[in-house]
């Protein structure tokens, strides 16, 4: 077939899934990777990028649905670009979840032979997200949108009423800030402007605690504004404990690294995790669906294999929270962030949960365990959860030379873990299992957990 261009359109059949969603076609033996499709539609799609060995196209038509195609629940789906996989039937996308991580580990990492055993599937489906950031632009009829940006653009926002992946108790904090803000006449931010006054809402609830936390983002200037929102919020949503401020007068769409007041309450919420209490402040990091977070916390318990003798180091730890719910079954716990409030809730939670052999130490995982390896007992198991870019070398490279004989790896993104994985196993680590535990369902995002032995 000669290579399709930009705006043809194409009859294809669509095969598997690929990672990030899109359904995977052959046109006379050209890849076509496909928007919005389900494994088996027969559909008409319209190119939209051609590249030299593959094409990108999006849906035109379904001529004949797939046998996994079933009716999207959300009337905002396929503008929204939060959930990608509602049109799939949800056993299908937990499949390809599965295939996704073996087949990222056999072209990435060469290891083909890896078990990647069956995943954990979402006790919820729906309504588990326990922390939302909504942006505010303006509706262009002098109004307000409040909620997520359009798939493809930085300049769009689709209004969002009832977001079927939040809590009930988020989208209530959201539609309470949105009537203050129309009651109060605040101005949203108008990206291409750069004019306005709010720019997200960020949202966090404690689904064991039933306690909540908002986080407002406006430009300077909103003081007065938001301290106004408090006693309305407390009193719409009785479950709030505290409403932080944080201003941004930048460019970028950010909602973290800010100036940031405690307007009222408390600038931490709580949460429980098995046995556990956290405490979490706004910006500290946490597994969005808590109730996947204990049985992901389950599953590392099971890889690490802890017998009450151990030391455990926790790294990349965030607040602590799989640390602590492991440090129970361990003799020591040492836990490395990066992130200074982070650390400081670790400390917190571990002195509040009665965990005296237990230390928190702020710093780059690469530079800490090169500059205080000396002074720390030696691990008997790591657990390692870093963020979407996996492992950097030097870090592959100290916690090779730290050497635990257990290392437990939280990954977040199967290619990143796939590279880091190749590493270890060059590195004289036996890769003994990987399980997906399905932490973000309708959504093409993958977390999973592996078992390293040497």
């Amino acid at each position: 077939m000669e290579r399709p261009k930009r705006d043809d359109i194409l009859d294809v059949t669509v095969g598997e899934l690929a990672f990030g969603g899109q359904g995977v076609a052959r046109a006379d033996g050209f890849v076509v990777f496909c928007d919005d499709t389900a494994p088996g539609d027969q559909a008409k799609v319209r190119v939209r990028k051609a590249r030299r060995r593959f094409a990108e196209a999006r849906l035109e038509e379904v001529v004949v649905p797939g046998p996994s195609r079933i009716a999207v629940p959300c009337p905002k789906v396929p503008r929204c670009g939060g959930c990608r996989l509602q049109h799939v039937a949800y056993e299908t996308t937990l499949a390809a979840k599965r295939d996704q991580v073996a087949e990222h580990l056999a072209r990435i990492g060469h290891l083909p032979d890896v078990p990647v055993l069956d995943p954990d599937p979402a006790i919820e489906r729906f309504g588990y997200r326990n922390k939302m950031e909504y942006s505010a632009a303006p509706d262009g009829a002098g109004g307000l949108r409040l909620g997520f940006h359009e798939r493809g653009r930085w300049d769009a926002i689709v209004d969002v009423d009832d977001c079927l992946i939040a809590t009930p108790l988020g989208n209530r904090l959201r539609e309470a800030v949105r009537r203050w803000a129309i009651d109060e006449g605040v101005t949203p931010y108008d990206q291409r402007a750069q004019s306005g006054v709010l720019r997200h809402v960020v949202t966090r609830v404690g689904v064991n605690t039933d306690q909540a936390l908002v986080n407002i983002v406006t430009t300077g200037g909103a003081e007065e504004l938001v301290d106004g929102l408090a006693e309305r919020l407390a009193t719409d949503c009785p479950e709030l404990v505290g409403l932080v401020h944080s201003v941004n007068d930048g460019v970028a769409e950010v909602t973290s690294g800010l100036v940031s007041r405690l307007v009222w309450g408390n600038d931490f919420i709580e949460e429980r995790i098995h046995d556990v209490t956290l405490r979490l402040s706004a910006g500290a990091f946490f597994q969005t669906n808590t109730k996947m977070a204990e049985r992901l916390y389950d599953r590392a318990a099971e890889a690490a294999g802890l017998t009450g003798d151990e030391v455990l180091y926790d790294l990349y730890a965030g607040a602590g929270s799989v640390g602590l719910v492991l440090a129970p079954k361990a003799r020591e716990v040492v836990a490395i962030e990066i992130v200074e409030d982070a650390v400081r809730d670790a400390e917190a939670n571990a002195a509040r949960n009665g965990l005296e052999r237990y230390q928190a130490l702020c710093g780059d995982v690469r530079v800490v365990l090169r500059e205080q390896r000396e002074g720390l007992p030696a691990p008997d198991v790591a657990i390692v959860d870093p963020p979407r870019a996996g492992l950097s070398g030097g870090a592959v490279r100290r916690i090779l030379e730290l050497a635990p004989p257990v290392l437990v790896y939280i990954s977040c993104q199967p290619a990143t873990f796939a590279d880091n994985a190749k590493r270890f196993v060059d590195g004289g680590y036996t890769l003994e299992w990987v399980r997906p535990v399905d932490m973000f369902p309708q959504t093409p995002h993958i977390e999973a957990v592996a078992r390293f032995t040497r």
